[in-house]
């Protein structure tokens, strides 16, 4: 751990001679060609000074990504959560999930979100990192020996887009999108109204091929919340101490019937394994709810169920809600659920 601290402070001074990048001050503070425009910034590990104009931004994980491209800021670099991509990002739109056609041109891949190519990072000269803070701390101290980095709460959506949105000066866009993002929520509530009336109770599960099975309670961020602002009502296990839970508690295939009240079934379905290269989000979809949804099918409790056998099960993937839990992933949320459950049966 030693040789490879010596190698990335070693790496980072070449890079600091050969490029202007922030450089201490006497008062250990950090200044650039333009300190007038400086910023102290509030994130998970305290405080970061950003001046100027971030132009070259390494992000780590999609829930990072999606903020800074709401704000139509491009990256330069990017680690996603899942290995979907051994390469650079040559095709971002076929590439990276859902966001890939809001990047222009290539960038590079610098490995997993948990655990970035070091390396890699350092050879893209960054001027700002942004991660997680499900990240290991220190990776944060590497990182922010590297650049100027803001770790976020994954929990504290509009806040991360307020604290991105600062880094990037881009703070008045970030209440406009906050407030359309209401809008669209309060808009969405009056379209879902009449089913909401005659059908108002909601199971939400989670898995990959029913061997495990989830539900998610009203703590699991966008996918729960979105669903309870159209007015729906979560379905739980009788007895479920909800405070206890967490975002989600499995069951057993016999819980299902516990369920049965559930007037819908909205199943997100996720499957990571034998993936290969991504081609395109129809392809991951497909990869995503294949399997879920030929074993829901075959399965006899799950058959059993009352919104099965009336047709009212719906496959959405998790990723939609999970790994882009602000702005844009409401949006493509929004938009599932309008084409599955309000779609003419």
């Amino acid at each position: 751990m030693r040789l490879l601290a010596l190698v990335i402070l070693i790496m980072v001074a070449l890079l600091s001679c050969q490029h202007q990048h922030p450089q201490s001050d006497e008062t250990g503070g950090s200044v650039t060609s333009n300190s007038g425009d400086c910023r102290t910034i509030q994130h998970e590990m305290g405080e970061t000074e950003i001046c100027g104009q971030p132009e070259r931004i390494v992000v780590l994980g999609p829930y990072t990504l999606e903020p800074l491209l709401a704000l139509k800021v491009q990256p330069v670099g990017y680690a996603d959560h899942v290995s979907f991509q051994q390469g650079d990002y040559t095709e971002p739109s076929q590439q990276i999930p859902y966001l890939g056609d809001l990047i222009p041109q290539p960038i590079a891949n610098v490995g997993s979100a948990y655990t970035p190519s070091i390396e890699s990072i350092l050879k893209l000269q960054p001027d700002l990192i942004l991660g997680i803070d499900e990240m290991e701390a220190s990776n944060y101290e590497t990182l922010s020996n590297i650049a100027p980095t803001l770790w976020l709460d994954y929990d504290l959506v509009a806040e991360n887009l307020r604290t991105i949105a600062n880094a990037v000066n881009r703070s008045e866009q970030a209440e406009q999108l906050l407030t359309q993002t209401q809008q669209q929520i309060a808009s969405a509530r009056e379209t879902f109204a009449p089913l909401v009336a005659t059908y108002p109770k909601v199971a939400l599960l989670g898995s990959s091929e029913l061997q495990t099975i989830n539900v998610f309670t009203d703590e699991a961020g966008l996918c729960s919340s979105l669903i309870e602002s159209l007015g729906f009502q979560l379905v739980l296990p009788p007895g479920l101490d909800k405070n206890a839970s967490g975002r989600s508690i499995p069951i057993s295939l016999e819980t299902l019937l516990q369920l049965n009240e559930a007037d819908l079934i909205i199943l997100l379905g996720n499957n990571f394994s034998n993936f290969k290269q991504l081609n395109g989000v129809d392809q991951f979809e497909n990869h995503q709810l294949s399997k879920v949804e030929q074993a829901w099918k075959k399965n006899e409790v799950a058959q059993s169920l009352d919104a099965s056998k009336a047709g009212r099960v719906y496959f959405i993937p998790t990723y939609l809600c999970g790994a882009y839990p602000g702005v844009i992933g409401t949006e493509l949320y929004l938009e599932a659920l309008k084409q599955q459950l309000l779609a003419p049966n």
